[in-house]
């Protein structure tokens, strides 16, 4: 995976891709409200039409698309779409945000070492769909969140950054992952603020922020 930036930008712009509510894109929201931030939301994607995450972006008057798996004939047609419409805002980062879609090789090849997405498990366990649920039935202590670069992988490119949340005796699949979304929120917030700011690098699986 190439180095992306050597050197921070003075405003980072961003895609962000959504599946559902958007509460993920929220906080992105509010936060490049900040002048300070360094990052700019520019458009928002959805795999899905009538998404939550949408309807946030167009009421803060975010461009928005949505390109539905259902409506092309093959994955591949719909990889090619998907990356023609996020190619379109001319980012310098995609974030997938409750993204639920893998994206395929045009896509990834792209945007490759510029496309983050974020798992609520402590990478490299409990990768796929139900880190939580898998990390209450190994009796982990800790659980947490990880935020990395896509590759083509399932939840297995180079970790950006993580944040441990602990297990409780009395919680299940629902109570822990409503914590782990609050951790995961706030580390997304802070690493895409400081992606924009100080810039960053892949080098294999390491991953730096700055120069």
């Amino acid at each position: 995976m190439p180095n992306r930036y050597a050197e921070p930008v003075q405003s980072l712009r961003v895609v962000v891709l959504v599946s559902g509510g958007g509460s993920n894109l929220a906080a992105l929201l509010d936060a490049s409200r900040d002048p300070d931030y360094g990052a700019r939301i520019v458009a928002v994607g959805a795999d899905r039409p009538g998404t939550g995450g949408v309807g946030i972006a167009r009421a803060a008057g975010v461009p928005t698309f949505e390109v539905v798996l259902r409506d092309f004939d093959t994955r591949d047609d719909w990889d090619r779409e998907l990356t023609a419409q996020v190619a379109a805002h001319d980012p310098d980062l995609v974030v997938s945000a409750g993204f639920l879609k893998l994206c395929g090789p045009t896509f990834l090849g792209r945007f490759a070492g510029r496309y983050v997405n974020t798992h609520n498990a402590l990478l490299p366990a409990f990768p796929g769909i139900h880190g939580p649920r898998d990390a209450l039935a190994y009796g982990v202590r800790l659980a947490g969140a990880t935020l990395f670069f896509v590759d083509a992988g399932v939840d297995t490119g180079p970790i950006l950054a993580q944040v441990a949340v602990p297990v409780h005796d009395d919680d299940d699949e629902a109570s822990l992952t409503e914590r782990i979304k609050v951790a995961e929120r706030a580390q997304l917030v802070e690493c895409v603020g400081r992606l924009a700011r100080e810039g960053w690098r892949v080098e294999g699986r390491r991953v730096a922020y700055g120069r």
